[in-house]
């Protein structure tokens, strides 16, 4: 099969177009038919060896990935050749023309939702759920602001939070982004690129604050941040690129959380739980994966450049 290899950490020309062994599947697992996999930032971390997590070389980058069932190994029994899925994590990588994946990884994907939808399923549904719920516990009446509303993650969490009911706040960087934002259930949206755009929120909240912030970029948004929290406000980090000065006193004026976490470490009865609710959201429609660019596996690198480009317009997947 032809998959994206990594043979040394690196910039984006690390990633070559290769033909390796499509692998078989083993006790509990399930070989996938990629139609599409799903770029997220992670995988240019990842792929540079400053992650979190450091994959043994040479790898097969991508946990998000949307097909058919090939094969299924002794012991499966949720799904069978031909069922439609997406992953939520590989065994082998996501980027190529198969993935292994454990049964647990894979989910169904209605027939409503494409194959190139379905590689955006994961990563930014996950971490808008667990982000929202696990982490911000949010209700139903109280604000959000999400920073990068118009990108992968920023979409799935504008539509999630007004279907649970939250007043939705959304930052852009163009006029195209806070129009996505807004037909994807933002209330409000404002021009992160201009001058005084914070000024502009507090205003829409009558000078209280927002309840949640969702943060994609803390090392440039986390101090000012901490400025627009109401009472007991909590602002969760999903994103980071560096280090930030802050005022602790931001917070404590205003008892006020500042939170992050990785989906990675999402414990299994969390995992149950996103999933039940990323598989309603995406059988009643209220969940709708928004694709912004389509390319093809050996243009991954240029992927990976795009996919840290500001101006984010939906979720970037390869199409093998």
């Amino acid at each position: 099969m032809k998959a994206i290899q990594v043979r040394q950490f690196g910039g984006p020309e690390v990633l070559q177009l290769e033909e390796i062994p499509t692998p078989k599947p083993g006790p509990g697992q399930v070989l996938v038919r990629v139609h599409a996999a799903g770029v997220n930032p992670y995988d240019t971390y990842m792929r540079n060896g400053t992650y979190a997590i450091k994959p043994s070389l040479p790898y097969t980058p991508g946990s998000d990935a949307a097909g058919v069932v090939e094969a299924v190994g002794e012991g499966v029994t949720k799904f069978t050749p031909g069922s439609r899925v997406y992953t939520a994590r590989t065994v082998s990588g996501a980027y190529a023309e198969y993935a292994l994946a454990l049964e647990s990884q894979v989910h169904a994907l209605p027939e409503k939702i494409s194959f190139p939808q379905g590689a955006g399923v994961w990563v930014p549904y996950g971490t808008a759920i667990t982000a929202l719920i696990h982490h911000a516990h949010a209700r139903p009446g109280e604000s959000v602001l999400i920073h990068g509303a118009s990108g992968g993650v920023g979409t799935a969490a504008a539509q999630f939070s007004r279907a649970m009911g939250m007043t939705v706040f959304g930052t852009a960087g163009t006029q195209k982004g806070m129009d996505l934002a807004k037909k994807e259930g933002a209330h409000q949206t404002f021009d992160h690129s201009k001058l005084g755009y914070t000024d502009e929120i507090m205003k829409a909240t009558s000078g209280r604050g927002v309840d949640v912030i969702l943060e994609m970029l803390a090392n440039v948004n986390l101090s000012t941040d901490l400025k627009l929290l109401a009472m007991n406000g909590r602002v969760i980090i999903i994103g980071n690129r560096g280090e930030i000065n802050i005022n602790p006193r931001d917070l404590m004026a205003r008892r006020g959380t500042a939170k992050g976490f990785t989906l990675w470490g999402v414990p299994e009865p969390e995992l149950v739980e996103i999933h039940a609710a990323i598989g309603a959201g995406l059988e009643d429609g209220t969940l709708r994966p928004i694709v912004g660019k389509e390319l093809a596996l050996k243009d991954a690198a240029k992927a990976h450049v795009d996919v840290l480009t500001p101006g984010a317009h939906g979720k970037i997947v390869l199409v093998p």
